[in-house]
């Protein structure tokens, strides 16, 4: 038999994490794994950034633009394409960015090493992407324009082949079939890439499919016998379920049918599913739903993508409580946690057509979805639909963020009409005007740095509010909090009583004790709502922890004895300690560092002898 064409394989691993749950891997942790992925020698290209990581960067506590520099280094050193995801209009947020800023993010992340964007706009209106295809291609990336799939009855192969010729046509090198819920229907999806390369033949083809519904593995295996070049896959302990198909058995099938797949090193394999395994182990799998690992034909009705599967799980169980309590109070018997779910997903395939059939990706997946849990909540409570619709919603509806596929429901259109509320055609750019010039001022006022390449400038005005909570470190003391309340709420579902969660939580850190009795100041000259440090705070040897103010009114200076990272602290603004109580905990690191004007004790004792007076003694003593 002929061996048949090349297929190469994209390594999803930004996705894999987003479709598991909330958090991505620390920067070191991506430069660890790097090596691992090259070392496997299946994958052409690995997706390094985009879509939510840089906001989810920012709601962590760290920086971004470090874990995109340094995950995408060795990969270009390697040879291996790196490429991030995009959402046209809204960038890499969750609502509408202006022109300039679109501008500048190309420009960033092309410096930042990575070489291709995937452009893809949640109404597949070709007003959004067009833009975005000569933004990239004008900072030197390769753009990858994309075909956001669903399946409804407007949908069709028509439909999609003229998109696709209308992107290509604009400049887009490469397309994206882009089966975000794993809905597309495989047999639909070969006959769609057929109809592409029948006009196209030499434009790359690339399909990302989840795994949700069931339909993926038959799905890439039709897509590549009808024409495809690239295929996303993921690998374990995160692959399957809402994710994606692994490689292993996206490769051994397409061997099998006779195509040309590169090998896998598995040694090097192992390796990388024990460090990621790690990761999740080390903080990430605290924020890891366990249903993300499941498939569910479910989702063929409802057809919401595996990627936000994260955020809708702990979207339903902050309104489960609320809808029991109700029902509690009206002697109605309570639902359980997959009782709502059947019941959102009821919601969602009654709300989706009525909104006109956006594909449900983000942002409008999370649009169509959070109308739909709002339904089901106030309908809980005997109140009526369409009660809860937020501006970002109306703006879809309306048609300001872009033109929505089908028709709105009459209902809709009437509530609209009552609330005053405009219909618009209009370019959705022309509503977002340019606003680098604003978040210039605000940088050079607050005295931060613009970075390498205007990357942090683009931070700021990619992700406003989050992007100045992670400046005052507020993100970095509420992520913390979070997953110490996370990894206490583990330890309570395994049985653990308080005082055993306490022993765990600080198992490998050492004490900070009180060196005197006295009244804990965390400033020298306190101010009212003065504040511990934030858990998770780095501190190197002999670094002002905290001041003790003595029962004699004198004040002591408590200096770290270690270098290592805060886990807990133990007391509070104007708490009195005895001696020796705790003051907190830290977790050494493996690497010692030193405060700029710290000394070791021992050399201190032995300057002090040598340069205080002698003491003058009587004879005889």
């Amino acid at each position: 038999m002929a061996t048949k064409k090349k297929i190469q394989f994209s390594l999803i691993y930004r996705d894999m994490w987003q479709s598991s749950g909330k958090f991505q891997p620390r920067a070191e942790q991506l430069a660890a794994i790097a090596p691992l992925i090259i070392e496997m020698g299946c994958f052409a290209r690995v997706e390094t950034n985009g879509g939510a990581f840089e906001q989810v960067k920012l709601l962590a506590g760290e920086n971004p633009n470090d874990a995109v520099r340094a995950f995408t280094k060795p990969l270009n050193e390697a040879g291996i394409k790196t490429h991030m995801l995009d959402r046209g209009l809204n960038g890499l947020r969750m609502y509408p960015v202006p022109a300039d800023v679109r501008k500048l993010m190309y420009r960033v992340k092309h410096a930042q090493g990575v070489d291709i964007t995937r452009i893809f706009d949640g109404l597949n209106d070709p007003r959004n992407i067009i833009p975005s295809i000569h933004y990239a291609k004008e900072a030197g990336m390769t753009a990858q324009a994309t075909l956001c799939i669903t399946y409804s009855p407007i949908h069709t192969i028509e439909y999609y082949s003229t998109l696709a010729d209308k992107l290509i046509e604009a400049g887009a090198d490469e397309i994206c079939l882009k089966d975000m819920a794993g809905i597309g229907r495989p047999h639909f999806l070969g006959q769609l890439v057929k109809s592409i390369k029948s006009k196209h033949p030499d434009t790359i083809i690339q399909y990302h499919g989840h795994s949700g519904p069931g339909f993926s593995v038959a799905s890439m295996l039709e897509v590549c016998e009808n024409g495809a070049d690239i295929i996303d896959v993921a690998m374990e302990p995160i692959s399957w379920g809402k994710i994606h198909p692994d490689v292993i058995t996206i490769r051994e099938m397409l061997y099998d049918a006779g195509f040309d797949v590169p090998e896998i090193n598995m040694d090097a394999y192992m390796r990388a599913r024990t460090m990621t395994q790690s990761f999740i182990d080390d903080f990430l799998g605290y924020f890891m739903g366990s249903t993300n690992k499941e498939t569910s034909s479910l989702l063929v009705g409802c057809g919401l993508p595996g990627g936000m599967m994260g955020s809708m799980m702990a979207d339903l169980k902050g309104v489960h409580s609320g809808i029991n309590m109700y029902l509690r109070n009206h002697d109605q018997p309570e639902l359980s946690i997959d009782d709502l779910l059947v019941k959102l997903f009821n919601e969602v395939a009654y709300v989706w057509p009525r909104v006109g059939y956006p594909p449900l990706v983000t942002p409008f997946s999370q649009y169509v979805k959070n109308i739909a849990l709002m339904n089901v909540y106030n309908m809980t409570q005997g109140k009526g639909r369409w009660l809860a619709i937020d501006q970002n919603m109306w703006n879809m509806i309306l048609g300001k963020a872009g033109r929505i596929p089908g028709k709105i429901d009459p209902e809709l259109v009437a509530l609209a009409k009552e609330k005053g509320l405009e219909f618009s055609d209009a370019d959705p750019q022309q509503f977002y005007p340019d606003a680098l010039d604003e978040f210039r001022k605000e940088m050079k006022e607050n005295g931060w740095e613009f970075g390498p390449d205007d990357e942090e400038l683009f931070e700021l005005a990619m992700h406003p509010e989050q992007y100045r909570r992670y400046k005052s470190g507020d993100l970095r003391r509420e992520f913390e909090a979070s997953l110490a309340k996370a990894k206490a709420d583990a330890l309570a579902k395994k049985g653990f009583d308080e005082s055993d969660i306490k022993k765990a939580m600080r198992a490998g850190t050492q004490m900070i004790p009180a060196p005197t009795t006295g009244t804990v100041l965390w400033e020298v000259d306190p101010t009212e709502g003065s504040m511990a440090p934030a858990t998770g705070t780095e501190y190197v040897t002999g670094q002002p922890f905290c001041y003790i103010e003595t029962p004699f009114g004198q004040i002591e200076r408590v200096n770290t004895n270690f270098t290592g990272k805060l886990i807990e602290v133990c007391v509070g603004q104007g708490q009195t300690v005895r001696k020796g109580d705790e003051l907190a905990y830290i977790k050494p690191a493996e690497k010692e560092e030193h405060y700029p004007d710290y000394q070791p004790p021992i050399k201190r004792i032995e300057e002090e002898a040598t340069t205080r007076p002698r003491e003058r003694r009587p004879l005889g003593r």
